[in-house]
């Protein structure tokens, strides 16, 4: 699976951004799939995961009542809706393919990673 995040960019506080993971060459239709970030001198650490039909969704404290995931498996993607942006959200976002069906919130259980997109909050 190769994945392509995108949606990354600069934002003032209080601001939204939609990250969006698309999969191409194999589909993850059958796999949770996570979004991570990881800041500057910090462990990646996730965000916010869903299930492989979307009936399960986890959410980090930092990012509950702010951010929502949700996938379209038919078109293959995994967004993450985040609003209300805070500087401490600043950081390369992640997507990440989990090894099962289900959430993990280890990276080790996280089998294919995109190339990460930038996200900086300004206050």
């Amino acid at each position: 699976v190769q994945l392509q995040a995108s949606g990354g960019g600069l934002v003032q506080a209080g601001g939204s951004l939609r990250l969006s993971c698309a999969a191409s060459r194999r589909t993850f239709s059958n796999n949770g799939v996570a979004w991570f970030r990881q800041a500057p001198g910090k462990e990646r650490q996730i965000v916010a995961g869903i299930s492989w039909n979307g009936g399960s969704t986890y959410y980090a404290d930092s990012a509950k009542g702010r951010f929502t995931i949700s996938r379209d498996n038919a078109k293959n993607t995994v967004d993450l809706q985040m609003s209300s942006l805070k500087p401490e959200d600043t950081a390369v976002y992640y997507c990440a393919v989990s090894l099962w069906s289900t959430v993990s919130v280890s990276r080790n259980n996280y089998r294919y990673w995109g190339q990460g997109t930038q996200v900086t909050v300004s206050s």
